[in-house]
C-alpha cells in the first residue's frame, strides 16, 4: 500500500466516524458517543493530512512539521481556553464565531488555489462559489455572533427594498462569474468577494432576534458547504465529504427549526421578525389586564398539593445557571412521589437543544425530558406548569391571534394546566420582542427574580 493509499484509507475511516458522530447525537442517550467518534475521527485525519503534507511539501520535512505544529498548538491553545472559558449561556455566540472561521478559511483558499493551480474552468467555477459561499458566511457570521452576545441591537434591518439588493447582488455575482470565467482575472473575483461579504452581512442584519436559532443552523450549513467547496479546491476528497455532511445536517435542521416555528426558510433568511432582546413591554399589556404575584412560600404550597409537575424552561434558566437548583427541586418532587417531566420546545433558548444540553449537565434523567410534541397534550391533565424563563414558546397569542408575529408556530400549551407559575425577572417581553398574554390569565401567577435564587427559595420552602 502506497503512502496516498494509506491517507485514504484513514480518510475512508474518518469519514465513516464523522458518520457515526451525527447519528450518535441526534440522541441524547448516544451523544456522548457520537461526540467521542467525531474526535476520534478528527484525530485521524489530523494525522493523515500531517502525512501527506510532509511527503508532498517542496520544504524540507523539519520545517514543514515545524509549520503546522506551530499551526496546531495555536489552535489548540486558543480552542482549549475558550472551550473551558466559555459560559453555556454563550455557546449559541461562539457557534456563530466558529462558522466565521470556516467561511474566512474557504476565502483563503479560493485565492490561494487560484494563485497555485491551471486556470481550468470547472477550477475556476470551484473558486468562485468557494469563495462566494464563504464571504457570505464569514460576515453573516459575525453579525450573528454580535447580535446573540448583545453587542449589537437584535431587531431586523429593515433597509426599503432590501429583497431587491439581495437579488441584485446574486445577479451581478453571475455576472462576475461569466466574466471571471471569460478572462480568468483578480478582477471579478475581488469584485465578487466584496458583494458576497456585503451580502452576509445584510442577509444576517435583517433577520431579528426571534429568528436567531434557524440563523445558527442556516449559518452551520452554509460553513458546510464552504468546507466542501475549500475540499474540492484542494482535492480532499474527506474534507468534501465531512462539508457535505455538515452542510446537509444544518439545512435538515434549519428545516425542523423552522417547522417547529411555522415559518418557511425564505421568510426567515428575506427578513425575520424581532425586536430588541429583553424589550419593556408595550402598552399593549396594559390592555390585557392585571398580572397575579405569588411568592416562593405559596409555590412551594402547591408544589405540596400538586400531583402532577411539568417544568418547561427557556433562556432565562440558562442565563441564571438555574439548572442545577431546578435538579434538585426536581429530585426532591420525585422524592415524595410526584410526576415531574420537562417539557422542552424545538427553539427553547438561542440554540436547537441548548435546553436539552443544560438539563443533561445538571444530571436530569433522559427519560423525562419531552419534546413538544410528547408532551403537549398532557397539560390539560397537569396540576401544575412551571415556566423557567421561557416567552416566546408558551406565547397562547401564537395560536389565538392571526395578527402576532408569531401566529401558527407550535408552542406549549401550558395555560392548559390547573395552575401555572411563570418565573421571569420582569413583565418584559421575550426575544422575539411579542407580549405574552399567558402573563395575565387567571391561571397564571408570576413568580419574579432570578431563576437560580427563585427556585432556591422555593426549595427551601419546601
Amino acid at each position: 500500500m502506497t503512502l496516498v493509499q494509506l491517507v485514504q484509507a484513514i480518510y475512508l475511516i474518518s469519514a465513516v466516524l464523522f458518520i457515526l458522530s451525527l447519528a450518535g447525537l441526534s440522541q441524547q442517550t448516544s451523544a456522548r458517543r457520537g461526540s467521542i467518534a467525531g474526535m476520534i475521527g478528527m484525530a485521524l485525519a489530523l494525522i493523515a493530512t500531517v502525512i501527506l503534507s510532509l511527503s508532498e511539501s517542496e520544504r524540507t520535512p523539519i520545517v514543514t512539521l515545524l509549520l503546522i505544529a506551530m499551526a496546531l498548538g495555536i489552535g489548540a491553545i486558543v480552542g482549549t481556553w475558550r472551550a473551558r472559558t466559555i459560559e453555556m449561556t454563550q455557546m449559541p455566540e461562539m457557534i456563530a464565531m466558529l462558522h466565521s472561521f470556516v467561511g474566512i478559511a474557504a476565502v483563503l483558499v479560493g485565492f490561494n488555489s487560484f494563485i497555485t493551480e491551471p486556470p481550468a474552468t470547472v477550477h475556476l467555477i470551484e473558486v468562485f462559489l468557494g469563495i462566494l459561499i464563504g464571504a457570505v458566511t464569514f460576515t453573516g457570521s459575525i453579525i450573528a455572533y454580535l447580535k446573540l452576545s448583545a453587542k449589537i441591537s437584535s431587531k431586523p434591518l429593515t433597509l426599503p427594498g432590501r429583497n431587491w439588493l439581495n437579488l441584485g447582488a446574486l445577479v451581478v455575482s453571475a455576472l462576475l462569474l461569466v466574466w471571471f470565467l471569460i478572462s480568468a482575472s483578480f478582477i471579478p473575483l475581488v469584485l465578487m468577494t466584496v458583494i458576497a461579504l456585503a451580502l452576509g452581512l445584510h442577509l444576517v442584519a435583517a433577520i431579528g432576534g426571534g429568528d436567531m436559532p434557524v440563523v445558527v443552523s442556516m449559518l452551520n450549513s452554509y460553513s458546510g458547504w464552504a468546507a466542501a467547496a475549500a475540499g474540492f479546491m484542494l482535492g480532499n476528497n474527506l474534507l468534501i465529504v465531512t462539508g457535505a455532511l455538515v452542510g446537509a445536517s444544518g439545512a435538515i435542521l434549519s428545516y425542523i427549526m423552522c417547522k417547529a416555528m411555522n415559518r418557511s426558510f425564505m421568510s426567515v433568511i428575506l427578513g425575520g421578525f424581532g425586536q430588541e432582546s429583553g424589550a419593556v413591554a408595550s402598552s399593549e399589556a396594559a390592555d390585557m389586564g392585571e398580572y397575579h404575584e405569588i411568592l416562593a412560600p405559596e409555590v412551594a404550597e402547591l408544589l405540596k398539593e400538586a400531583k402532577s409537575i411539568i417544568i418547561a424552561p427557556g433562556y432565562g434558566m440558562a442565563v441564571a445557571k438555574a439548572q442545577y437548583s431546578v435538579a434538585d427541586l426536581v429530585s426532591k418532587l420525585r422524592a415524595d412521589g410526584k410526576e415531574v417531566r420537562f417539557a422542552v420546545h424545538p427553539v427553547a433558548g438561542r440554540l436547537p437543544g441548548h435546553m436539552n444540553v443544560l438539563l443533561a449537565e445538571a444530571k436530569v434523567p433522559y427519560d423525562i425530558v419531552l419534546e413538544l410534541d410528547e408532551i403537549n397534550a398532557d397539560f390539560a391533565k397537569t396540576d401544575v406548569v412551571i415556566v423557567i424563563g421561557a416567552n416566546d414558546t408558551v406565547n397562547p397569542a401564537a395560536e389565538d391571534d392571526p395578527n402576532s408575529p408569531i401566529a401558527g408556530m407550535p408552542v406549549l400549551k401550558v395555560w392548559e394546566a390547573k395552575r401555572v407559575i411563570v418565573n421571569k425577572r420582569s413583565m418584559a417581553s421575550g426575544y422575539a420582542g411579542v407580549q405574552n398574554p399567558l402573563f395575565f390569565k387567571d391561571n397564571t401567577s408570576m413568580l419574579f427574580g432570578d431563576s437560580k435564587e427563585a427556585i432556591d427559595k422555593v426549595i427551601a420552602a419546601l
